[in-house]
């Protein structure tokens, strides 16, 4: 006969679930390209970006732009709290930005995690608490 097999007690907290609303930062819905030299992008709300951090846009086929989909670009001005300069040159053959009511809407995401950072031949270098384009867990 097997002893019973005691797992003790399971705090509540132990293994929480992943609350998306406590990560920053965070996905944004895109109100606005300006397209030059550098994109000018405009989020629907604030965004919390910071300047040197690594941004991803992800454009649906009816909010024109369609050359600026997956693109990467880092964040160089904040002029806005609703708007961040990307270091993308979007000054020629790029269709204009259009508005949509479309279930699908255009995004501006963060690039990177926790796992990432500058490397030399030594691997990853942590430079910092945090990493431009880290996920920073602000629960309450």
């Amino acid at each position: 006969m097997q002893p019973p097999l005691i797992f003790g007690p399971q705090p509540p907290f132990n293994n929480p679930p992943i609350q998306p609303q406590f990560y920053q930062p965070s996905m944004f819905f895109i109100s606005n390209i300006v397209l030059g030299k550098t994109t000018t992008v405009t989020t629907v709300v604030n965004q919390n970006y910071v300047i040197g951090q690594l941004t991803r846009l992800i454009i649906p086929m009816q909010s024109g732009c369609r050359q600026l989909n997956e693109q990467e670009g880092y964040v160089i001005s904040i002029p806005a709290s609703n708007q961040v300069v990307l270091n993308i040159d979007s000054s020629e053959n790029v269709d204009p930005f259009t508005s949509s009511t479309a279930s699908n809407q255009p995004q501006i995401v963060a690039v990177g995690d926790v796992n990432t950072g500058f490397l030399n031949s030594n691997g990853p270098t942590m430079t910092g608490t945090s990493i431009p384009g880290s996920f920073l867990n602000i629960s309450p």
